[in-house]
């Protein structure tokens, strides 16, 4: 234990402080000082410490470790990344002369288990507490592939750590739950805080059943199992017997409800029993009865299993009963129904131990293995099951559950199964094989005789065409199995390998041929937006000097007529006559660019007849004021009604025109 867990583990007991992220806090508050810490929480009239705690066995209680081989090390890591990895490299206990299983010597460091969940996958990793951050982020990049650049990883202590930074220093459990989050342009806190909020809530899920509805509450961090376990407390339907609407696809029974996709804080169900034999169903329902419900609200069940009366040929007869009926019911008519049913049957036959198999039709399958982009797609592997053959229990059984063809199927393969028993299932698979491969693919497995079967069809997607590559019989051992899909895997990872280089070479040109398009119509959209505002600036300069024009020949309109207005009213010079020279007064106006204009006006005449002079001559009022010498005054703002002689503007005088 390093010096800080043994600090953190002293805190709690002395603090009772529970959570760990708070106490981290106060101890990084503190620098790490127990001492310092305990007084933030514990005030120092309550704080009692023995003298010598060295010997309190209460303070921290340290389980033995278990060593786990992991999965995936950081040394088959960093071979990856050097691409000198081979696949063999990853399948754990392989080798090509011997099988070994892994040690269990306790020489091994603690070994750390991380359950990841990205989208509608999820994972479980073991690394030893010597890796790194960086470590599980390259784990994950291959499980998932999202670069490790862009990996969010929620779960962790909000506490910053360098990646580097093994996790025997870091303070973590032995199991942890992570979510992962790709870390693109719509990725923001908020979304991280609904995550946290949605994993940390209460679900409401409303089922119905039949004509039933049952209001379920649970946490977020309920796994999809506990949910069709609770249903089947109620309703009497096992697992393997529910047939569900409303959960999103591919959705894994171990995933959080809070990762499922399901709508959040309440989603509806529907649920209804898959098609099982009267025999079965009465079976199940006598077995079933051991669960009686308590409280729907509180959702607790007890177990009334010493209620059942009965013998043990009861569960001798139920469990043969089982193990004996056909992994896909004769004459079935939906794939997705027969898929599942045989899912469920495999697993209630042979036990939990066995591959994972795709649980959907073949379309889906194939989807997934080979229709994608090299670097995604992997060996679609066909099932074929026969219960006639004597070979069945033993492949079943020790094969496909032997650990290291589990981890080669896990890795390279999509496995979908299907029963060939029956007749008419035989001829379901040759249409459905028609449908997805094409009629060569039908017409190779149509005559396989039953005695070569269980059987491997491993079908790949190479040059644009999918084909089928290998049938792998069931009489074989598991050396010799595990090399016939080692050939293959090696096979489909080198054209993998060249196919990947020539998609990335296209991408690269596309790239550069969109990247060229968009540039050229960008300088055309540049050039066009060009002329287009020259065109524009020409026109509004040309309707401003039009409308400028208007305005100046409107303005000269209105001044024309007040200027002949004016002439109308302006009366005749007045003849210098010898007996009329008092009544007559001579006006001189300066003129504002020089020179001058003179005129006689009766004294008797008003201001405005002045006024009506200089409009004649082209001097209005509105754009000139007319001021007298002495005393100065601008006769335009005086009333145009006084006369010359009131204003003293005789017998002569000389005015000043300025310019407004």
């Amino acid at each position: 234990m390093s010096n800080r867990e043994e600090i953190l583990a002293n805190f709690q007991a002395c603090t009772g402080v529970e959570d760990l992220a708070l106490a981290i806090f106060h101890l990084d508050e503190s620098n790490w000082d127990l001492m310092s810490a305990v007084s933030r929480v514990i005030s120092p009239e309550s704080q009692t410490f023995q003298a010598d705690n060295t010997n309190d066995s209460d303070v921290m209680i340290v389980e033995d470790d278990i060593p786990v081989m992991p999965i995936e090390s950081a040394s088959s890591m960093s071979r990856m990344e050097n691409n000198v990895e081979h696949p063999i490299d990853r399948i754990q206990g392989f080798n090509r002369n011997h099988f070994s299983q892994p040690s269990t010597s306790r020489g091994f460091p603690r070994n750390l288990t991380f359950k990841v969940s990205y989208l509608t996958k999820f994972v479980v990793i073991t690394l030893p507490d010597t890796s790194t951050i960086r470590d599980l982020k390259r784990a994950l990049e291959k499980k998932f592939h999202v670069p490790m650049c862009r990996q969010v990883l929620l779960g962790w202590v909000k506490k910053n750590q360098d990646e580097d930074t093994p996790f025997s220093k870091l303070i973590i459990n032995r199991e942890n739950s992570l979510s992962l989050l790709p870390d693109d342009d719509g990725y923001t806190s908020e979304k991280e805080n609904y995550l946290t909020e949605k994993l940390s809530g209460t679900f409401t899920l409303n089922v119905k059943y039949e004509d039933q509805m049952f209001n379920l509450k649970f946490g977020g961090s309920a796994p999809v199992l506990e949910v069709k376990n609770g249903l089947y407390a109620l309703t009497n339907i096992e697992v393997r017997n529910q047939i569900w609407i409303g959960w999103p696809n591919l959705v894994d029974d171990a995933m959080p409800l809070a990762l499922s996709g399901i709508n959040y804080p309440e989603h509806d169900f529907v649920l209804s029993r898959n098609a099982v034999s009267p025999t079965q169903r009465d079976n199940e329902t006598n077995h079933n009865s051991s669960v009686i419900r308590i409280d729907s609200d509180d959702e607790e069940y007890v177990d009334a299993a010493e209620s059942i009366n009965g013998d043990d040929d009861y569960f001798v007869e139920d469990l043969s009963t089982r193990r004996n009926e056909p992994l896909i019911p004769e004459n079935i008519a939906d794939e997705e129904t027969a898929c599942s049913t045989f899912i469920n049957r495999f697993t209630a036959r042979y036990g939990p131990v066995h591959p994972t198999f795709f649980p959907g039709p073949l379309s889906g399958a194939l989807q997934e293995a080979c229709n994608k982009p090299a670097k995604d797609r992997k060996i679609l592997a066909i099932y074929l099951h026969h219960d006639k053959s004597v070979l069945t229990n033993v492949f079943c059984s020790q094969l496909l559950g032997f650990e290291s063809v589990m981890e080669m199927l896990a890795q390279y393969f999509v496995l979908w199964g299907w029963d060939i028993t029956f007749r008419s299932n035989a001829k379901k698979l040759d249409a459905i094989l028609d449908a997805n491969l094409g009629g060569l693919a039908s017409s190779s497995l149509k005559d396989m005789e039953y005695e070569r079967l269980p059987a491997l069809v491993l079908i790949m997607r190479i040059r644009g065409s999918t084909d089928i590559f290998n049938v792998i019989s069931g009489n074989l051992g598991v050396n010799e199995f595990l090399s016939r899909l080692l050939e293959a895997v090696e096979l489909f990872t080198n054209q993998q390998r060249v196919e990947i280089k020539e998609e990335d070479e296209r991408s690269e040109r596309e790239r550069v041929k969109m990247e060229q398009d968009i540039a050229f119509h960008e300088s055309l959209a540049a050039d066009k937006a060009k002329d287009e505002a020259k065109r524009l600036k020409e026109q509004a300069e040309e309707e401003a000097r039009l409308q400028r024009e208007n305005e100046i020949a409107t303005e000269q309109r209105r001044k024309e007529g007040m200027r002949l207005e004016a002439e109308k009213r302006l009366h005749p010079e007045p003849a210098l006559e010898q007996g009329d020279r008092e009544a007559i007064t001579k006006i001189r106006f300066r003129l504002p660019k020089g020179g001058h204009l003179e005129r006689r006006f009766l004294i008797s005449a008003s201001l405005q007849v002045l006024h009506d002079f200089l409009t004649v001559e082209g001097y209005n009022s509105e754009d000139y004021k007319v001021i007298s010498s002495w005393p100065r005054r601008d006769l335009t703002s005086m009333d145009q009604t006084k006369t010359l002689e009131e204003l003293k503007l005789y017998p002569q005088e000389t005015v000043i025109l300025e310019e407004r």
